[in-house]
C-alpha cells in the first residue's frame, strides 16, 4: 500500500556502488528517497525494518548477487504481496522478465536505463489513480522493424497514411509525421528506413523529450571541447552518426528555435558545423521527424519555424488514433500476440471472440502501444495458452460492461464490425457493406493481397478492380 508521505521511499537492490549512486540519483530527481541492498538476501532482510516498512517499491537488478531473480520476485511476493517490484533487465533479457511478471513483478526497464521510462515505471506501479493491473504499461523495447506488409490496419485513413509512407519511402525526401502517443510513430518510421534505399545504412533516433533543450543542438550537430561549461570532450552529432542512413527526430516539436534554424539550414546545405566549430562537413543523411503536437498550430504561436516545417515535410502524414480504426483491434490484437509468442519464455498464445470484442470496445487511450502492453500482461499471467475476457478484467471495469447480449461491442449504442443497417432501420447500400468486408479482409491478411482475393473468393484482378471501383486505398 502506498504511504501518504511526501517523499516516496524506494529500495535499490544493486551490488555495483556506481549503478546504486546512478539509480538513486534518477529515482531522486523523481521525487523519491532511496534506500540500497547490495544483494537479494538483504533486501529481504530490510522488509521488516522501520524503512523496509516504509517502503512503496522496489527496484532490482536481475543480475543482483543472490537467488534467481524469478524466485527472489517471489519470496518477495510471499512476505509483502502488494509491495510494487520493478526488474531492470540486460537488452536481450525479454526472458528473464517474462520470469520475473510471471513470479509476481509489476514492471520491468531494460539497459541502457531511460530516465524518464524508469520514473514513469516506478510511478504508474505506485499509482493509485485509474484502471489498475492489465492497464499498466509492461513492455520496454519489444519492437523488431516491421516491413509494410506486417504493419496491421484496414480502415481507409490508416491505409492512406500507409501509401504515402511506402511511397516516401522510396524518394530521398524529409518525412514528417505526426500523431497522438503510441499511435505508431516510430513504427512507421522504421519501416520507411527499413523499405529505403538507405536501407543498409546507419539509423539513429534522438528523443527531443527526453534531452535538456539546451542539449538538443548538441546531440544533433556534436560540439566541440570547450563549447559550453561542460563540454569536456568533443562529441560527434547524431546526424553526422546517420550519414548515408537516416535520423528520426522523434518529438520534433521540442528543438527550440535556435536549434531549429540550424536545422534549416543544414537542410538547405547538407553541411553540418559542431558547436563551437569552424569546419563544415557534408552529409548525406534523410531526416524522418515525428510530432505528438500539432506543428500548425505551435507555429501560429511563433514557437516553430514556418521554413521548418514546410523543410521537413516533404512527405507528410497523420496516423490516426486506435479510436478511430476500432475495426483494426481484432486483426491487430492478434497479429500483436503472435509477435508476442515468438518471444523467449512465451509461446503460441490464442485468443477468443469475447476477448475480442471486449477489446475492441475499450477508447485505448494509449493507442496501439497500450493494446500491446496489455496483450503482453495477460498472456504473461495467463494460467493457458488462449486468452478470454476473464485475462483483461481491467478492461471489462473500465468499460463497466459494453457488451451486448447478442456479443456484439456496443460504443455510444452502435455495434462494431460491419454494419448491415442505416439509422432509420434500412440495409445499408451493398457497395458500402463490400467495402467494409474487403478493407476487413485486407487488415485480417495483413495486406496480402493474393491471399485476400484467395478468401474472398474472387480473383487476384477483379479484387483491384474492386478497391478502384469503390475507391478503397491500398499500399499493398
Amino acid at each position: 500500500m502506498t504511504n501518504t508521505r511526501d517523499t516516496r521511499m524506494v529500495m535499490i537492490v544493486d551490488s555495483e556502488p556506481a549503478q546504486q549512486r546512478f539509480l538513486a540519483a534518477l529515482a531522486s530527481r523523481g521525487g523519491w528517497r532511496s534506500i540500497v541492498a547490495p544483494d537479494t538476501d538483504t533486501a529481504l532482510a530490510k522488509l521488516g525494518t522501520q524503512e523496509g516498512m516504509a517502503l512503496d517499491a522496489v527496484l532490482v537488478d536481475q543480475g543482483a548477487p543472490g537467488m534467481d531473480i524469478a524466485e527472489f520476485v517471489a519470496e518477495l511476493r510471499r512476505w509483502r504481496p502488494a509491495l510494487p517490484l520493478v526488474v531492470i533487465t540486460m537488452r536481450n533479457g525479454v526472458e528473464v522478465a517474462v520470469g520475473a511478471m510471471r513470479a509476481g513483478a509489476s514492471d520491468f526497464v531494460q539497459k541502457p536505463i531511460a530516465p524518464d521510462r524508469l520514473l514513469e515505471s516506478l510511478d504508474r506501479v505506485v499509482s493509485t489513480g485509474g484502471p489498475q493491473g492489465e492497464l499498466r504499461p509492461l513492455t520496454e523495447k519489444l519492437r523488431a522493424p516491421l516491413a509494410f506488409e506486417e504493419i496491421i490496419g484496414s480502415s481507409p485513413n490508416f491505409r492512406s497514411a500507409l501509401a504515402i509512407a511506402a511511397k516516401a519511402a522510396r524518394a530521398r525526401v524529409p518525412v514528417m509525421i505526426n500523431g497522438k502517443p503510441g499511435t505508431g510513430k516510430e513504427v512507421f518510421a522504421r519501416a520507411i528506413h527499413s523499405a529505403s534505399p538507405r536501407a543498409r545504412g546507419q539509423l539513429v533516433m534522438v528523443d527531443c523529450s527526453a534531452v535538456s533543450p539546451g542539449l538538443i543542438g548538441s546531440g544533433l550537430f556534436g560540439h566541440e571541447r570547450g563549447a559550453f561549461p561542460g563540454a569536456f570532450d568533443r562529441q560527434v552529432g547524431r546526424l553526422v552518426q546517420a550519414d548515408g542512413g537516416s535520423i528520426i527526430i522523434d518529438h520534433v516539436e521540442c528543438i527550440p528555435l535556435e536549434t531549429q534554424a540550424k536545422l534549416v539550414e543544414f537542410l538547405n546545405s547538407g553541411e553540418v558545423q559542431m558547436i563551437g566549430g569552424s569546419i563544415r562537413q557534408s552529409v548525406d543523411v534523410r531526416i524522418i521527424a515525428t510530432s505528438t503536437s500539432p506543428l500548425d498550430k505551435l507555429i501560429e504561436a511563433g514557437h516553430f519555424r514556418e521554413d521548418l516545417f514546410y523543410a521537413l515535410s516533404s512527405a507528410q502524414f497523420t496516423l490516426p488514433s486506435l479510436s478511430e480504426r476500432r475495426g483494426d483491434v481484432g486483426p491487430l490484437a492478434r497479429h500483436l500476440l503472435a509477435r508476442i509468442g515468438g518471444l523467449p519464455g512465451m509461446g503460441p498464445i490464442g485468443v477468443t471472440d469475447d476477448a475480442l470484442r471486449l477489446l475492441a470496445a475499450y477508447a485505448w487511450p494509449g493507442n496501439v502501444r497500450q493494446l500491446q502492453d496489455v496483450l503482453f500482461r495477460a498472456a504473461v499471467e495467463s494460467k493457458t495458452d488462449v486468452l478470454t475476457s476473464a485475462d483483461f478484467r481491467a478492461i471489462e471495469a473500465a468499460l463497466g460492461g459494453g457488451v451486448s447480449s447478442d456479443g456484439e461491442v456496443a460504443i455510444n449504442g452502435e455495434a462494431i464490425g460491419i454494419t448491415l443497417y442505416l439509422p432509420d432501420g434500412n440495409l445499408r447500400p451493398l457497395e458500402e457493406i463490400e467495402a467494409d468486408v474487403i478493407r476487413l479482409a485486407i487488415g485480417h491478411y495483413r495486406g496480402r493481397m493474393s491471399e485476400v482475393a484467395r478468401r474472398l473468393g474472387i480473383g487476384r484482378s477483379t479484387l483491384y478492380r474492386k478497391l478502384s471501383d469503390l475507391g478503397i486505398d491500398t499500399a499493398a
